[in-house]
């Protein structure tokens, strides 16, 4: 079978949940499309004094529920399907957490990894640049997303208020503190995922301590899942993956030594005390807890089948196909689904938002126990529409998320 890719599975994904809701043609039509998207072309003098030029993309996918939001990515393998895909999740990922949002993405074809920081800054004032007419506090607001980080965000920032002639710090989220960012939006992605694994667990009377946990990626979700993992609920991170490999010790790894080690020698591989193994063996683990954190289509019809975990939290967007979804769910696998398991940092970013426009800003309690209650919310709905219509977990998120944005359309009159 040929493989999908990201933007034909979120269709798929839709169709299904059309089905169960038994929308109108007309109105999913609407929906299997995004309403904007843009591709650029970003000239940028490298350090070199040659200009190369990068391509580009925003999609701006429907924002029937208010301006549209979603991440910048940087990666040499983006595409414009990719960015569709992403884009269609994070409208479904703002209904299903009831944020006042809609969906967007965004992506640049380059390796950040092979350019210096001077270069990065000109590729990302390039980018808002090209975008400022299509971007804005109530158009549509990046954040940080693969290989982008809130110095990034902050230098993007920065160009719009140049343009604009003032700061306007609520163009993007995931900024630094000193300059309108959030307290606890580092970790909200991989916090807001523990919550919904410990309410996964109560639901199905999982007792988390001592529990093991895989977590394919160790960038910043899959860290602080790790992390956070040990520190909330005493699991026992026993294997952890980056894109050159991955390791095992049944007895235990330690996140924070593995932090240190990966960033001494760029890799998770060759860690004191652990085992080698594959990014495709770490998923076939016999674990309690397996955690997708790194990029689309990681479980397919393929290995599925080999899954032993009980609980499979993505942290990745779309880290899961949906002939994988039907293997899973007929094994008794209990997946949480995308944007519901990663909504953390979409969440506390709407926080940023809020803070950044009436110019006062929570502490880290305050912005914990919010994300708490709408993580816990947002679960508890998912898991009801699941049993209301005997259906899976990612049929039942997407039946909420796309029940609200339809809500939204037509007191609009699109509809």
């Amino acid at each position: 079978m040929t493989q999908l890719n990201p933007f034909e599975i979120s269709q798929i994904q839709l169709d299904e949940c059309a089905e169960i809701l038994k929308l109108d043609p007309n109105v999913k039509a609407i929906l299997r499309v995004p309403m904007r998207e843009m591709h650029l072309s970003l000239p940028v003098r490298m350090d070199d004094g040659n200009v190369r030029t990068f391509p580009a993309y925003r999609v701006q996918y429907n924002n029937a529920r208010g301006p549209t939001k979603g991440g910048i990515r940087f990666h040499p393998d983006e595409t414009i399907d990719t960015v569709r895909a992403l884009a269609a999740w994070m409208t479904w990922k703002c209904a299903l957490l009831n944020l006042p949002l809609g969906g967007g993405k965004g992506g640049v074809i380059c390796n950040p990894k092979e350019m210096s920081e001077a270069e990065l800054e000109r590729l990302s004032r390039a980018y808002i640049q090209a975008l400022h007419t299509f971007i804005g506090p109530d158009i549509d607001i990046p954040a940080p997303d693969v290989y982008t980080n809130p110095l990034i965000m902050a230098c993007m920032m920065d160009e719009y208020s140049k343009i604009e002639g003032k700061s306007v710090f609520g163009v993007i989220t995931g900024k630094p503190l000193c300059v309108g960012g959030s307290c606890g939006r580092q970790d909200a992605t991989a916090r807001g995922g523990c919550y919904t694994i410990r309410e996964a667990a109560i639901e199905l009377g999982m007792d988390l301590h001592n529990s093991k946990v895989a977590i394919q990626g160790f960038g910043n979700a899959g860290y602080y899942a790790a992390s956070l993992g040990n520190a909330l609920f005493d699991c026992k991170i026993v294997a952890l993956s980056d894109s050159k490999g991955g390791i095992y010790n049944k007895e235990g790894l330690i996140p924070e030594a593995v932090y240190e080690h990966k960033a001494k020698t760029g890799s998770v591989i060759n860690f004191p005390g652990s085992e080698s193994i594959t990014n495709e063996e770490l998923l076939e683990l016999d674990v309690d807890i397996l955690i997708p954190a790194a990029l689309e289509n990681a479980i397919t019809d393929k290995n599925a089948g080999n899954i032993k975990a009980k609980i499979v939290a993505e942290l990745a967007n779309g880290p899961t196909t949906p002939e994988a979804d039907a293997i899973l769910y007929k094994n008794g696998v209990h997946v949480i689904p995308d944007f519901l398991c990663n909504a953390g940092g979409v969440t506390v970013s709407y926080f940023e938002m809020v803070q950044n426009k009436y110019m006062y800003y929570w502490d880290e309690g305050a912005v914990h126990e919010r994300l708490d209650r709408k993580m816990t919310e947002s679960y508890h709905s998912t898991s009801h529409a699941s049993k209301k219509y005997g259906i899976n977990m990612r049929q039942a998120a997407y039946v909420v998320a796309v029940e609200r944005v339809v809500e939204a359309m037509k007191h609009r009159c699109w509809i």
